[in-house]
């Protein structure tokens, strides 16, 4: 089949959009607000974008709670989102008053964070601390308004859960990772899943 998106007749009861682009990291994202309301949420639109230095993205649809608190503390904490977490992820993204925590909502715990002032997720096996760079609204090919906004990070501190440590690198696999497929869908990573490829002249 093929269908223009500009009409998207495809004749599918969904939108096989998401469905295709996939699987996609989940940006757990927490943020606070200048008078230190913190929001928790994921963000299926989000990934590494750069090594060095180390930056990620996540797109907002609509100028959202965390986007409004990011860009008035400059500062966010991206939580790796995975398998044993899924259910309390999947509450984070409640809509809930301005103001009212989604981590408290979830039944997660706060933990400090070393370089920002937003909290990461205890529970969660790794988290990125992040200093805000820039938001870019991404305004279509036939103009108007923006509906999403890009928003990128410099990753400035890494935690990372030392079980998960082996060898001298990261058992990421072990960690069992969600990503966002179409519709209600996701998939995890694990040992059974994970394979390697050395890239020719490596």
């Amino acid at each position: 089949m093929f269908y223009e998106t500009a009409t998207n007749a495809h004749g599918l009861p969904h939108d096989p959009f998401k469905a295709i682009v996939t699987p996609r990291p989940i940006g757990w994202i927490t943020a606070m607000s200048a008078e230190g309301e913190i929001n928790l949420s994921p963000y299926s639109f989000f990934n590494a974008i750069s090594e060095k230095p180390p930056m990620v993205a996540f797109s907002s649809s609509g100028r959202k709670d965390a986007l409004t608190f990011i860009e008035e503390t400059k500062e966010f904490v991206c939580n790796l989102a995975t398998y044993d977490l899924r259910d309390k992820m999947n509450l984070t993204s409640a809509v809930l008053p301005r103001g009212e925590s989604e981590m408290v909502h979830a039944g997660l715990a706060a933990a400090p964070s070393r370089l920002v002032k937003p909290p990461r997720v205890a529970e969660a096996l790794a988290a990125l601390e992040c200093k805000w760079l820039q938001t870019i609204p991404l305004v279509p090919l036939e103009g108007g308004d923006a509906s999403y906004y890009l928003v990128i990070g410099q990753v400035v501190g890494i935690h990372i859960d030392d079980r998960f440590i082996v060898d001298g690198l990261v058992d990421t696999a072990a960690m069992k990772p969600i990503a966002r497929a179409g519709y209600r869908d996701y998939f995890v990573s694990t040992a059974e899943t994970k394979f390697s490829i050395r890239r020719p002249g490596a």
